[in-house]
């Protein structure tokens, strides 16, 4: 007889088990761990360090060092990408966090924004390789999914850089609005401020990152935080790394001779707020990437190359004939494709004798 040990008969007629699934995709996502790369950009000194740091509670830039004035003005932008990996509750994540330091900090900012798009166009076409090469399971996502950009609270809207930054980058990457320094202004001039820079936002086309409409089954209590979450864009924020005491409680916050602003205290600023959205929306902006964004990319790239390729083999027609020039430019393409093959080969077969290397210094 057959052994039936930890198997349990179905008492419920018409059960399949299938409503289980969830339950897998939810280990193997936990044991496979979570990846996420968000960008911040804005001028120096608008807290983007500080802010970045409270949301995750970890020191992303132990070593940084600050350029003086004289520096900041000479500086051009430069990408810095920092990555830590945290778990909570067993839940790993990989961060990835890119910073700007530069941007918008010299006088003539016409090319400021150029690194970036390269940046964000590098890591795309990164993953368009990747994806089209041998070794497709290891393929580490470094596509930004998410791009804080930092508003300065003491102009009186959008700058004429923070509108043209905005519009060349809204089809390339998720952008959310973010107000710095949200304790420097009082309630009133923050609702003002936000009110007018969203105006400008739609008067000049921007799209932002928009948080996805609720379900109508979704419970009452998840659609008015969705409702709260979507009213509070542009979000006004404020970061702080020290823990301060108040009413006998240790808090994150800033303090002042009026008193304490509290970092995690809806009534003094957004920055709950913010944090709910990015955690709670991060499966979105990565499907917004992928599906909206990386996909534009991939579909450009792609009829770049096919338009190429028609007037390489047009020019070859007028000089060879069309014989010579449809057997050429065959050939052409498979030795680009074998030549591709063989260096990813050579690559992996490196990384197996480094292993291997490493394995034998550690007995």
């Amino acid at each position: 007889m057959a052994d039936t040990k930890g198997f349990s008969s179905i008492e419920t007629p018409g059960y399949v088990g299938f409503a289980n699934l969830p339950n897998q995709v939810h280990r193997k996502s936990v044991k496979k761990g979570f990846e996420f790369t968000l960008m911040v950009v804005g001028e120096s000194g608008l807290g983007k360090s500080t802010l970045v740091n409270s949301l995750f509670l970890t020191d992303l830039y132990p070593e940084r060092i600050i350029p003086d004035a004289v520096e900041k003005q000479m500086q051009t932008v430069k990408l810095e990408a920092s990555t830590v990996e945290i778990e909570e509750r067993g839940v790993k994540l990989r961060l990835t966090v890119v910073d700007t330091p530069g941007f918008g900090d010299a006088i003539d900012n016409s090319n400021s924004f150029s690194a970036i798009l390269e940046y964000i166009d590098e890591q795309y076409e990164r993953f368009l390789q990747d994806e089209s090469g041998l070794n497709r399971r290891n393929i580490v996502d470094n596509r930004i999914h998410c791009c804080f950009y930092f508003i300065s609270p003491f102009g009186h809207g959008l700058k004429p850089l923070d509108v043209e930054f905005m519009k060349k980058l809204h089809s390339k990457v998720n952008i959310v609005p973010v107000i710095a320094k949200a304790d420097c202004i009082t309630k009133k001039e923050i609702l003002r401020l936000k009110c007018r820079i969203m105006q400008e936002i739609e008067s000049h086309g921007i799209k932002i990152y928009p948080l996805p409409d609720c379900d109508s089954d979704e419970d009452e209590d998840y659609k008015e935080q969705v409702k709260q979450l979507k009213e509070a864009v542009p979000f006004a924020v404020c970061g702080a790394n020290t823990l301060l005491e108040v009413k006998g409680k240790k808090v994150r916050g800033r303090l002042y001779p009026w008193g304490v602003v509290e970092v995690e205290n809806p009534e003094h600023c957004d920055f709950i707020k913010l944090r709910t959205m990015l955690i709670t929306h991060m499966q979105d902006l990565q499907e917004v990437t992928q599906e909206v964004h990386y996909e534009n990319y991939r579909s450009d790239r792609l009829a770049k190359g096919i338009k190429g390729k028609e007037n390489g083999i047009k020019s070859d027609r007028d000089h060879n004939g069309p014989t010579q020039v449809g057997v050429s430019s065959v050939l052409n393409e498979k030795d680009r494709i074998l030549q591709e093959k063989e260096a990813e080969l050579r690559r992996m077969q490196e990384m197996l004798a480094q292993m291997q290397a490493r394995m034998q210094a550690q007995k």
